[in-house]
């Protein structure tokens, strides 16, 4: 049974007609008291319920009555109802144990998914959870150890939902390698896999890149354009370095993921889309969310699941076993023998730091094989080409520092680092600690011409 909380009679009779449609029992009631002889009598399967039961539009009235719910029925998933001036109320519910939020006037199907998506992720037995965990294809996800079968484990247990995820992890964690398994383990498996890169979006072309437009919309427009968004309709799209998005374009994306709803530049028609949106940051969007630079409401859209990623330093037994993946690729590609390593070499892989996680490993092991050229690789070999991180900074860099600003600071480091990885934008950008999207606006930032070598 789903248990409808609202004082507005128009809205009960709307959602119970929606919901009997849908194949489910509904029951209504227009407020807190009979809400909570409801909940104290049985336990919903799920609660849509409204913040507002009086003429106030604070919201305390939802707040408290949610809070009085969860001490009765904790294990019942709430989704809450407001509207969408009064969005920062839905924002305190969710903190206050809400599953997830939706404004009025509501869409219909973007509802039923949520409704859907809140029973499965709440229902599905352990054992099933395990179940699903033997089955899921893991495509190129490489390793056994306890950190990365975790996270595999969620995976597992919400890929045929269509909750909304937030990958997170250090740069070079493979994280969109999780989202693509997120989607090959879905029922979006057959619809279109669609990726952006936000960091690599200016906020000029956010709009004419995510929703599209039509020929004549703006100066350069001289042909149409279709968006992101309806390049994923029915699948799912995975939205890369979220943490970059500038504020303004936060609140365009948000408005997108609430309604499912967007306009093509250039045309007044609102389009529909159905996707499942996996993002993935290796920021931390808690700390931005306090600090005020990422919107808290986009943040609890966006992480209704949250699956953090391991380090490559966490998950060391992992290293021998990606090692010999990227030499059987190397191979596979370049037509080269097998090349193996000796116990030393092992050894040697397994103990260094990698700040750059899996992607400075794969780099590593491919760089030294095609300078060795040797069919048995042992630690002198990788040696040789690893690139130190702690290499000490020079007295004389570090006292022409004074007097700079900490633009010119930025510019000069990234002028050494390019200078030192021979124009490398990849090991630049490792060493650097920060995303190749995020070097090239850098950049573009201090008018620094570079090829990629």
């Amino acid at each position: 049974m789903i248990l409808i909380i609202d004082d507005d009679s128009a809205v009960r009779s709307s959602l119970s007609f929606m919901l009997k449609r849908a194949g489910y029992v509904a029951q209504t009631v227009p407020g807190p008291r009979e809400a909570m002889d409801v909940v104290r009598a049985e336990a919903p399967s799920l609660i849509l319920m409204d913040m507002n039961f009086t003429l106030s539009t604070t919201g305390e009235e939802g707040l408290t009555l949610l809070k009085q719910v969860k001490v009765f029925r904790p294990d019942v998933p709430v989704i809450l109802m407001t509207a969408w001036g009064s969005i920062q109320l839905a924002v305190q519910g969710m903190q206050a144990g809400a599953f997830d939020f939706i404004t009025k006037p509501w869409n219909n199907a973007a509802l039923l998914q949520r409704i859907e998506t809140a029973l499965e992720l709440t229902a599905a037995p352990k054992d099933a959870q395990e179940e699903q965990s033997e089955t899921l294809n893991r495509s190129h996800i490489i390793g056994k150890s306890q950190g990365l079968m975790e996270v595999l484990n969620t995976v597992a247990r919400i890929a045929r939902t269509n909750a909304s995820v937030l990958i997170t992890g250090e740069s070079g964690t493979g994280k969109e390698l999780i989202a693509e398994a997120i989607h090959i383990n879905s029922q979006r498996v057959k619809q279109p896999f669609v990726k952006v890169n936000l960091g690599g979006i200016s906020q000029s072309l956010f709009e004419s890149e995510m929703f599209g437009h039509k020929k004549g919309a703006f100066t350069d427009a001289t042909t149409d354009r279709v968006g992101r968004f309806e390049l994923a309709n029915k699948g799912t799209i995975f939205l890369d370095e979220i943490g970059d998005l500038d504020p303004s374009c936060q609140v365009k994306l948000l408005r997108v993921l609430q309604d499912q709803t967007f306009e093509v530049l250039g045309d007044s028609r609102p389009r529909k889309t159905d996707i499942r949106v996996v993002s993935a940051t290796n920021a931390d969007l808690r700390k931005m969310v306090s600090e005020r630079t990422f919107r808290e409401d986009l943040f609890y859209r966006i992480n209704l699941i949250t699956v953090k990623l391991p380090s490559l330093r966490e998950r060391r037994e992992d290293i021998p076993l990606l090692a010999r993946h990227f030499a059987d690729r190397q191979a596979e590609v370049n037509g080269l023998p097998r090349t193996e390593f000796s116990a030393d070499a092992l050894n040697f892989l397994s103990r260094l730091p990698y700040p750059g996680n899996i992607r400075e490993l794969k780099n590593l092991v491919e760089r030294t094989i095609l300078v060795s050229g040797k069919s048995t690789l042992d630690a002198t070999d990788f040696d040789a080409q690893y690139l130190r991180h702690d290499d000490p900074v020079k007295a004389s860099d570090s006292s022409s520092l004074a007097g700079m600003t900490l633009d010119e600071i930025e510019r000069q480091t990234i002028l050494q680092a390019l200078d030192r990885h021979k124009g490398n934008l990849s090991q630049v950008a490792m060493t650097l600690g920060i995303s190749r999207a995020a070097l090239y606006r850098r950049l573009e930032k201090f008018n620094i011409t570079v090829s990629d070598k």
